[in-house]
């Protein structure tokens, strides 16, 4: 989820199953992605999570409205329609394009520049926004990254979870923020676990956290339960995969 200081839910992203890497979550989806399964999965997935989302903000109106984010695979990217199904979708569950954030992985972006700029930009072509995730871990640069009509930029756990501890790994956050805003990018920080993170990525202007510090992922009815929260409190809200929080 998606929140501010106040802890304002502002994004959801649903999961097939939970877990870290090396757990039976990353175990079923890299067999589920090998034996070509996934497709049908996350087809599945993505229209039973519009509809859902569509339920929720009729019931919890909020302002900005609900979204969500959702990955997308190596062998989905692969797929010559996909912007095509993924456009069908939208237009089945009548979801506002503009709430939905499509996430793909550095490394999948950065295998084949050239044709993941057409990907990308037939996605785009849609309405929706796109997410760079686990920036960090590929071999792309930012300026490269100028090529791909991108909103949002994550930065992968591994250096959040050091930044609070190691004076480099700090300042490589602090770099990646700057250039990122340069681009006119926004900037999400995953696997936030401390409130010393939090306060870290407030001081270099980090405007996005998720983490394990806001919620663990939970199912539907959890979700729900946080909406009515978050309603109650008179914050703002919108949906994602373990929370996320802004930083305003």
């Amino acid at each position: 989820m998606k929140q501010r200081p106040d802890r304002g839910i502002r994004g959801s992203q649903p999961l097939a199953a939970s877990g870290r890497p090396g757990s039976c979550r990353a175990i079923f989806i890299a067999v589920a992605d090998e034996t070509g399964i996934i497709l049908a999965i996350n087809r599945q997935l993505l229209q039973d999570s519009c509809r859902q989302l569509n339920s929720w903000e009729s019931l919890f109106p909020s302002d900005p409205p609900l979204t969500l984010n959702i990955n997308i695979t190596p062998k989905e990217f692969a797929q010559p329609d996909l912007a095509a199904q993924i456009g069908k979708t939208l237009r089945e569950t009548g979801l506002d394009p503009r709430r939905l954030n499509l996430e793909i992985t550095e490394t999948i972006a950065m295998t084949d520049a050239a044709k993941s700029e057409v990907v990308l930009s037939e996605l785009k072509a849609l309405g929706v926004c796109l997410d760079i995730d686990d920036f960090g871990t590929g071999y792309s640069s930012l300026s490269r990254l100028q090529r791909f009509p991108v909103d949002t930029l994550k930065i992968d756990r591994a250096f959040i979870s050091r930044m609070d501890t190691d004076l480099e790994t700090r300042e490589i956050v602090r770099i990646i923020v700057m250039l990122a805003h340069g681009l006119r990018l926004k900037v999400v920080a995953e696997g936030v676990e401390t409130q010393a993170q939090v306060d870290l990525l407030k001081e270099i202007g980090c405007e996005l956290a998720q983490g394990y510090l806001y919620s663990k992922p939970v199912p539907a009815e959890a979700i729900e339960q946080l909406l009515r929260s978050n309603r109650a409190a008179n914050l703002p809200a919108t949906l994602a995969k373990s929370a996320t929080s802004t930083f305003a």
